[in-house]
């Protein structure tokens, strides 16, 4: 091998090196799990061979509403208003199906101001990748408890939290969301194969990771300080993920694995560390509060369901992305205007 090929940079399967997938320079606080979570996601898009060019990236307001800037400057994206990503990833997923958006949302942009928002586009079944930096607190202004918060919590300056916290997995398998995972932004082993399955995912994938605080949530008392995560996790499964490009070459054990087929192709294999079957809504729920019960963080592959129609589909939407449609095909003609205002008058 040749100097010069020694130090060319591996390439995926559209011929994009790793660098191709990453951002600008970030400007997070030292130490951020953000940064973590941005790394998986660039980790799984360039695995999966996803073109950055069909990427829509959609964020809201806050810390985590950054972290679409650092990840594949190829593609279109923009920050919405505080709460309401929801509704903007529903437009731009009207306007063109084909699309693949990847939402970056925090625990007040989602649980807060924008849980209204969060759970509509669940019901509808919206094909988007939504990812929840969850750290607990408003880390832009100053440290204040989120939603998301545990009750009994004790913030930087001292005050503990009387409140019962938001469970975004459970709410989020309570409305209707057909992909429901939660991880931990340090476990990148299975935080990005887990980003892998929500991007093959034909519905709304919700991702619920934990993401320590370093500034402002990250001290004794802090159940989601970065010490309190690692003690409080507790892992359902472990994650593989095989594109559809890849060859499933590994014997996995009768019994204590299990494989489920994405829409777009890919394969999501399961390693069961505990006896829990992600395909029963039911018991989806039951771990989700048994773990909660036992002041435990479950995470891995909660549920997921492959079954129902996404958003678009639903709705009938014609292959051809709207945007892309002429004036003239878009608009109806004289004869049909007259129908449609007939039909209100019967």
């Amino acid at each position: 091998m040749t100097e010069a090929a020694r130090l060319e940079p591996q390439v995926n399967h559209i011929h994009l090196a790793k660098k191709d997938y990453e951002g600008a320079e970030s400007t997070m606080c030292k130490g951020c799990g953000h940064d973590a979570i941005t790394a998986s996601i660039i980790t799984a898009c360039y695995e999966s061979s996803i073109d950055p060019r069909r990427v829509v990236k959609l964020s809201g307001i806050g810390c985590s509403s950054k972290t679409t800037n650092y990840f594949m400057n190829q593609s279109f994206g923009f920050n919405g208003t505080h709460g309401r990503m929801a509704a903007l990833a529903t437009g731009a997923g009207v306007a063109n199906h084909h699309m693949l958006p990847i939402g970056v949302s925090g625990d007040g942009d989602t649980a807060s101001i924008g849980l209204g928002n969060f759970a509509h586009m669940i019901r509808r079944n919206l094909r988007i990748t939504y990812i929840v930096e969850n750290n607990g607190v408003y880390g832009l202004t100053k440290g204040q408890f989120s939603a998301t918060a545990d009750k009994g919590s004790r913030a930087k300056k001292g005050w503990v939290n009387p409140w019962n916290a938001i469970d975004l997995a459970s709410l989020a398998i309570l409305m209707g969301a057909t992909f429901v995972a939660r991880s931990f932004s340090g476990d990148r082993k299975q935080l990005a194969p887990l980003v892998q399955a929500a991007m093959n995912h034909n519905g709304t994938a919700v991702l619920d990771v934990l993401s320590p605080c370093v500034t402002f949530n990250n001290h004794e008392g802090s159940t989601k300080s970065l010490k309190g995560i690692r003690e409080m996790k507790d892992d359902l499964n472990e994650i593989d993920f095989i594109p559809e490009f890849e060859p499933i070459d590994v014997e996995y054990a009768p019994g204590k694995d299990l494989r489920v087929r994405m829409h777009d192709g890919g394969t999501v294999v399961l390693h069961k560390l505990k006896d829990h079957d992600p395909t029963d809504r039911v018991q989806a729920m039951s771990v989700v509060e048994q773990g909660m019960h036992e002041g435990k963080f479950v995470t891995g592959l909660i549920y997921i369901d492959e079954t129902q129609p996404d958003f678009a589909t639903q709705e009938n939407v014609c292959d051809t992305p709207l945007s892309m449609l002429s004036e003239a095909e878009l608009r109806p003609s004289a004869k049909d205007l007259a129908l449609i205002n007939e039909s209100f008058m019967r």
